[in-house]
């Protein structure tokens, strides 16, 4: 929980784990990365750097990491 009492999710450390999962999120239940991050307490900047670094960028119009 965090502060607020909302619930934060516990995201995949691992950068290709995170990477599935985050894309899965994206695919089946959010219609934006802002609405993930929002809804699910996660750091947007710190997730895109994460991504960044094994050379994957959000791509709105397809709302996945490629």
């Amino acid at each position: 929980m965090d502060d607020y009492g909302g619930s934060v999710m516990v995201m995949p450390e691992d950068p290709v784990m995170l990477l599935s999962f985050v894309n899965m999120k994206l695919r089946d239940f959010y219609e934006s990365l802002d609405a993930l991050c929002e809804e699910c307490g996660v750091d947007k900047d710190g997730l895109v750097e994460k991504l960044k670094k094994i050379d994957y960028v959000y791509d709105e119009e397809r709302n996945q990491f490629v």
